[in-house]
């Protein structure tokens, strides 16, 4: 058994050797949660659950480590002028990043650490970096850390530039700059920030720069080397190339293979807020069932560009539709339900080297394919047993990918379960109210009008009576 990864430094695959045999440390640079989850997020923790998912049938103890970014320029940004604190805007995003992954399938990870709960861990670091003479407070006396670029040689070796070739670094005023590429690791407060969205340092009240985020947890909770790197194409550079580079002159061995996976494009465009084209999770699993969603984003190479459509939609969700129809079918002549957890030996042979072939999906979703149309054959020629076989290979390889349809009906009858709650005591609570206005007691029945609309739940009275809904906004 070997499992191959495309490495982005070396530009190769590269076997996986684990540090620690048996185990695999996997560090994914989480969201950033100034807004609402899109596509690209939905792709890129996909690309991961499906590699973690393959690494465990596969024999490996593997930790997954995906942080959250709840400290950010952006998030400042997107609080100010409102009367939502930057903490709050951060904490609802993040749940809404959670249940979009939880609709999907992901796996949570191993552990979800918050940049907000590591800053020692940062400070720490910087200062590291400032004793091994690779990092400098600001001149200007702002109380920026900087990373100095040019004390590090092999800066650039991740996305293969050369210093002299790559763009400044944007990321604070350059006034206290050595050179306009060093990147900020940790950032003075300004006047007009928040008070509580700093911290006390060596250098002044402030907050970490964006890359020392990930070098601090990456390592603290996966040590100072570790198997696998993961992220989005977008973050090669600088967010990537800056991480190794502080992370190498702090004297770590770091990430031993840099995997990136690649971006959505809409239509022929690559989707960007800036063109306006971008299609948010919510929006997205609303339109078709979570499993058509899953098998969507995950049935390309995680390395190609996804080109989404709502005609690939629709598609996928009859691709699944195809496969479920087959699995109930052989049920019903016998086959036994898919146990929840699989390994390699349950999958056939060609599936598990597409797997360890940088993880080809689109070769493995071949074999599936393949097998439902045998075992479809075997229905229809009444060979029982044969039918049988294929949906027990179908059902493993789909718990492998995460698309066996048990998990997602499990989904279905949680949420219907928990919207007839909630219907049934809304209706209470409207029938109470109805009862305050007939006698009316209007105190009541606008007090509650109110809790209801605290919980989210909006109220129309029409001439038919009160209709609720849950507001979205």
């Amino acid at each position: 058994m070997t499992i191959r990864l495309h490495d982005t430094r070396t530009q190769t695959l590269q076997d996986l050797r684990p540090v620690h045999p048996g185990r695999v440390g996997l560090y994914v640079c989480g969201p950033t949660v100034q807004s609402a989850p899109h596509i690209g997020h939905l792709r890129s923790a996909l690309v991961y659950d499906i590699m973690r998912r393959w690494l465990t049938a596969s024999g490996y103890r593997v930790t997954l480590i995906r942080n959250v970014t709840d400290i950010d320029d952006k998030i400042l940004a997107g609080a100010a002028g409102t009367a939502e604190p930057w903490w709050a805007l951060a904490y609802r995003v993040e749940r809404e990043f959670a249940h979009a992954y939880d609709r999907l399938g992901v796996q949570p990870p191993t552990y979800e650490p918050r940049a907000t709960a590591n800053i020692q861990r940062m400070i720490d670091l910087i200062s590291r970096l400032v004793e091994r003479g690779h990092a400098y407070p600001a001149a200007d006396g702002s109380g920026d850390v900087y990373f100095d670029t040019a004390s590090w040689p092999a800066y650039g070796e991740l996305t293969h530039q050369r210093l002299e070739d790559m763009a400044d670094a944007a990321d604070a005023d350059p006034r206290g700059k050595r050179d306009p590429r060093d990147f900020a690791l940790w950032k003075g407060r300004k006047p007009d920030e928040p008070e509580d969205a700093s911290w006390t340092s060596p250098w002044g009240r402030g907050r970490p720069g964006w890359h020392i985020e990930c070098s601090a947890m990456s390592t603290a909770y996966l040590g100072e080397t570790f198997d696998i790197h993961g992220g989005g194409r977008d973050l090669r550079f600088p967010h990537h190339e800056n991480e190794l580079a502080q992370s190498a002159a702090a004297g770590y061995g770091f990430a031993r293979i840099w995997v990136h996976n690649g971006l959505v494009s809409v239509g022929d465009q690559k989707m960007s807020k800036s063109f306006g084209n971008s299609v948010f999770a919510a929006d997205l699993l609303d339109r078709a069932p979570a499993q058509a969603v899953r098998y969507l984003l995950g049935s390309a190479q995680y390395r190609s560009t996804l080109e989404y459509s709502p005609a690939g939609l629709d598609e996928a969700r009859h691709t699944v539709e195809r496969i479920d129809a087959f699995l109930a079918r052989a049920a019903s002549e016998g086959a036994v339900p898919t146990p929840a957890t699989v390994t390699r030996d349950d999958v056939p042979a060609e599936f598990a080297r597409a797997m360890d072939d940088d993880l080809n999906v689109p070769r493995a979703l071949a074999v599936v394919h393949e097998r439902v149309r045998q075992g479809n054959a075997a229905l229809a020629a009444g060979d029982r047993d044969a039918a049988v076989a294929a949906a027990d290979a179908v059902g493993a390889m789909l718990r492998v990918l995460g698309l066996h349809p048990d998990a997602f009906a499990r989904q279905g009858r949680a949420d219907d379960a928990a919207t007839q709650a909630l219907d049934r005591l809304v209706a209470e609570r409207l029938d109470s109210r109805a009862h305050a206005r007939a006698a009316r007691d209007f105190t009541t029945a606008d007090r509650i009008r109110d809790e209801l609309a605290a919980a989210g739940v909006r109220i129309d009275d029409t001439p038919d009576g009160a209709r609720w809904s849950v507001d979205d906004d």
